[in-house]
């Protein structure tokens, strides 16, 4: 029997008699269970993971499809991909029903679409290679339910990410990650815990993804796009560290190739 454990009532109530410092420590007492949620989440997070890296490494590329803020923590965590990890935009892309006016303003129905997903999909020349994560907090959302169950069929690997133990969602995916994560503090909305533990979730996929990818050494972004101060500052210390130079010849060798990793390549190449 399918239950949404995130529509049921919040463990706190009268919030609208409580003081702001009461508001703000119960919502802390609730947050804390989501890493513990998460961190039950793990061995099917791992299962993913090992999963993608052999197909990226062939070409192969992670979708999310989502509504709201569902869909919203997917482009997001995608869109970090290039300027962190150095990658093209194209190895992870976020798709939210409703395109991109819904990151903004909610779109009328358009999660209710069961078959508009598998099309956008498709208008991306979607292949066996790629996998199709779908991020539904609810577990019901007929716009990730149609794209994991034709990703599926087509041969692709698909994942899904809920907060409802057995849900529609996680029957459509061939790997089922559910961070149970309980009632909502403010009963039924997702965007609190369920939406954190999404987050989550997302992060741990992209960035052990990436690490085994080639993409960090160490524990330091060295493909990072040089897209302001902060970065060519922070890539400029990196070189510091690793090649032992004075911070001026550092930074003028780090601006010339682009990157972290091509600049110690070269340097050690050279020297």
């Amino acid at each position: 029997m399918f239950t949404k454990i995130t529509e049921q009532p919040s463990l706190h109530d009268r919030l609208d008699e409580k003081s702001v410092g009461e508001l703000l420590r119960e919502m802390n007492e609730e947050d804390q269970k989501v890493a513990l949620a998460v961190r039950e989440a793990i061995p099917q997070i791992e299962k993913l993971v090992e999963q993608i890296v052999p197909r990226m490494k062939q070409g192969g590329r992670i979708f999310y499809m989502g509504a709201g803020t569902s869909g919203r923590l997917g482009v997001l965590d995608a869109s970090e991909i290039p300027p962190t990890f150095g990658m093209p935009n194209t190895y992870v892309v976020g798709l939210i029903a409703g395109g991109d006016t819904a990151l903004r303003n909610p779109v009328e129905k358009a999660e209710d679409d069961p078959e508009r997903s598998w099309q956008e999909l498709l208008d991306h020349d979607i292949n066996t290679l790629d996998t199709v994560i779908g991020i539904a907090a609810s577990g019901t959302t007929p716009y990730v339910i149609g794209a994991l169950r034709h990703a599926r069929a087509f041969g692709c690997l698909t994942a899904s990410i809920s907060c409802n133990p057995d849900s529609p969602v996680a029957k459509e995916a061939e790997i089922a990650i559910e961070a149970i994560v309980g009632p909502e503090f403010v009963t039924g909305s997702t965007r609190l815990k369920s939406g954190t533990a999404q987050k989550l979730i997302c992060n741990m996929i992209t960035t052990t993804t990436m690490i085994k990818m080639g993409r960090v050494k160490g524990n330091k972004m060295v493909n990072m796009q040089l897209s302001n101060n902060k970065l060519v500052d922070r890539g400029t210390r990196m070189l510091v560290e690793e090649l032992g130079l004075k911070y001026d010849e550092a930074q003028k060798l780090l601006l010339k190739y682009g990157s972290v990793k091509k600049a110690t390549d070269a340097y050690r190449k050279n020297n």
